[in-house]
């Protein structure tokens, strides 16, 4: 069954008359409600195409957070082939809050690493709703070191509210591991390209997104802190999220006029979770796009350009 947001109560309330007409149909005569059905239909795309032509960034941020939204598992099984995961960060443990490993994209062999967040509730606590602990940023070092030495391109699919803060995450050194993970990025002789492809949570975002492009799809969200956190720390009220969320500057085309994103996916009208293997395929070709804008630099090239994409980030505005 479709899940809808609270927003798009105007268009469950047009399907549903829509699936009341073709159960009609499908038990008496079709052919005198056919016209109805097809009026139906146009008048619920038209409604569903105008909402989200002017969603407000709370709005796109119920989007990204979608249950149905495709994860980064849904992502692994239809754009790459081979994937074989690779566990464990060697010091500690392994963290199913971040899954990595090497695949094959569209022929070319790759390193794919992403936040998973999980789709019913056991994966959902599986994988810690996609709030990695510091074993997962060391995997993620881990994988990416590993990349480099056999020069493979690191694609990155990110999807996390943030970092786990819990107790013992924070004993067993969370900023840190953030931190090497982010230098790890930087440090890549290899092409990385990063997708945001529902939530980007701060540094648990950064950790692997920092990348030689960023891509964002069109209803995800990239920010410092979720607006929920941003209503807490500014108004001691967390039901202030939809006013931080207004002033944050979120959004994938905030983001791309602020040149945090190199460039935006576009998503099927009613956001990915409508059309996963449409959105997937675009998310596909964007990264297919980026990777061959990459070809040709050499790792002292593809540092340098890197470098001063972020140091670049806020100067030219």
């Amino acid at each position: 069954m479709r899940s809808y947001l609270d927003f798009e109560k105007p268009v469950a309330e047009l399907e549903a008359k829509l699936e009341e007409l073709r159960a009609m149909a499908a038990q008496g005569d079709a052919v005198a409600i056919g016209d109805d059905i097809v009026r139906l239909e146009g008048k619920a795309q038209d409604a569903l195409t105008q909402l989200y032509a002017s969603l407000t960034p709370w709005q796109k941020t119920q989007v990204a957070r979608h249950p149905m939204r495709p994860h980064f598992s849904d992502y692994a099984s239809a754009l790459f082939e081979e994937f074989t995961p690779l566990a464990g960060d060697r010091k500690f443990g392994d963290d199913a809050a971040i899954v990595g490993g090497l695949a094959r994209f569209r022929g070319q062999a790759v390193c794919l690493i992403g936040h998973e967040k999980g789709s019913t509730t056991e994966t959902r606590i599986k994988h810690n709703f996609g709030m990695a602990r510091p074993e997962g940023y060391r995997k993620a070092v881990r994988l990416m070191e590993l990349a480099d030495r056999f020069e493979l391109p690191v694609v990155s699919l990110v999807d996390t509210a943030g970092a786990f803060p819990g107790l013992d995450a924070e004993e067993r050194g969370q900023a840190e591991a953030i931190a090497r993970s982010t230098d790890a990025c930087l440090a890549l002789g290899v092409p990385n390209v990063a997708v945001i492809i529902g939530e980007g949570g701060s540094g648990g975002a950064i950790a692997i997104a920092t990348a030689n492009r960023v891509l964002m799809l069109e209803h995800a969200i990239y920010s410092v802190i979720s607006p929920e956190g941003a209503a807490s720390i500014l108004w001691r009220d967390t039901a202030k999220a939809q006013e931080a969320a207004m002033n944050m500057k979120i959004t994938a085309q905030d983001l791309a006029r602020l040149h945090i994103v190199d460039s935006v996916i576009a998503e099927p009208v009613g956001g990915a979770h409508r059309d996963p293997e449409a959105a997937m395929v675009a998310t596909g070709d964007a990264i297919e796009a980026a990777l061959r804008e990459l070809e040709g630099l050499d790792p002292r090239g593809l540092r340098k350009a890197r470098r001063e994409k972020f140091l670049a980030i806020g100067r030219n505005l």
